[in-house]
């Protein structure tokens, strides 16, 4: 079994350059008894999308959108997981945004979803942009931390910590952990509790 290394997410973009989103609007409380994720992603934005008739979820030009474009503090608020894995399941590969939350950050890395800062500036003309032409392809480079659309380059951050576990796979802990099943193994029978089973 091999991890998947996250190095380019290229796709459309769903712009939603507001601050402050937390993750109470991505997914709303009442979808976090669910046993398993399966589902979740159609009750991304649920409520924002049933009183705002132009939310970009719900707005067909940007339906298929997997670069998701937001403002300042994406993510605030309680540390469910429920959020970006909402996100992942409605089809978001990679957000870009002024900033982040720590704890939603560290739970998209853990999702192999690149999330990466950009100026303010720069995140108006990309929100422009989508907006004039929804079919603009948007390249997110992990190996240069760079942001490609139409003939525009713009330099992204991400800690490098992340950056590194997103591009070599290491994110994929599963999967590391699949793949070391005859070291567990090994490991198993030398604790003696477990030496009976």
């Amino acid at each position: 079994m091999q991890t998947m290394d996250v190095d380019i997410v290229s796709g459309t973009g769903m712009p939603l350059l507001l601050d402050d989103i937390d993750t109470d609007r991505i997914i709303p409380a009442r979808y976090l008894r669910c046993v398993t994720f399966d589902g979740i992603g159609e009750h991304a934005f649920e409520d924002d999308r049933r009183h705002a008739a132009d939310h970009p979820f719900d707005d067909d030009r940007f339906r298929a959108g997997s670069v998701l474009i937001a403002g300042r503090n994406f993510g605030c608020g309680s540390s469910r997981e429920h959020a970006p894995q909402s996100l992942m399941r409605w089809g978001i590969k990679t957000i870009i945004a002024e900033s982040f939350a720590e704890i939603f950050f560290g739970n998209c890395t853990s999702l192999g979803i690149p999330a990466v800062r950009a100026t303010r500036v720069d995140l108006e003309n990309l929100d422009a942009a989508v907006k004039s032409n929804p079919q603009l392809e948007i390249t997110v480079d992990l190996t240069d931390t760079t942001v490609r659309f139409a003939d525009e380059v713009i330099c992204v951050e991400i800690p490098e910590g992340s950056r590194e576990a997103l591009t070599t796979g290491q994110w994929d802990f599963l999967t590391r952990l699949l793949a070391a099943e005859d070291q567990i193994d090994t490991a198993a029978v030398k604790v003696p509790y477990l030496a009976g089973f």
